[in-house]
């Protein structure tokens, strides 16, 4: 049986009740050890997200500073509005293996099926980021 460290107890500070209540139960369930890598999001966050893959005018045009434009690096968020993540209002968080290993699937795969076990006893809906029809965020959950 797993359970959270205090810096993963730390992110989910002012995170959905809900959502919080969730990966606390998921901790409990999964056969995966995993952690929380984000929470809510500062608006700076947002601007260094967004930054990533995108070019100083792309950034100023979404208003970016940009200071943030990392056009050599790959994207990390596909958002219109680079701060309308449901990161900012604490109804999204991202989880990852642990050890991290972003390369195994199968690992964010049985985080997920422990996620949604935990959101079906709960009675909170969730939806998982590996579920979507394009881009495909495995860390990330939301409600």
């Amino acid at each position: 049986m797993y359970k959270l460290s205090n810096r993963s107890l730390q992110r989910l500070y002012g995170v959905d009740a809900g959502l919080v209540r969730v990966v606390k139960r998921a901790i409990e369930l999964t056969d995966q050890d995993f952690m929380v890598t984000e929470g809510v999001r500062t608006r700076e966050q947002c601007c260094i997200n967004y930054g990533k893959g995108r070019t100083a005018q792309q950034c100023s045009l979404k208003g970016v500073p940009a200071k943030y434009a990392q056009p050599d690096l790959s994207k990390v968020t596909w958002l219109n509005n680079p701060f309308a993540s449901k990161h900012v209002t604490g109804r999204a968080i991202d989880l990852i293996p642990y050890p991290v290993d972003w390369n195994d699937l199968k690992k964010f795969h049985l985080i997920a099926a422990a996620m949604k076990q935990a959101a079906a006893e709960l009675g909170v809906r969730i939806i998982w980021g590996g579920d979507w029809k394009s881009s495909k965020d495995y860390p990330h959950f939301e409600i």
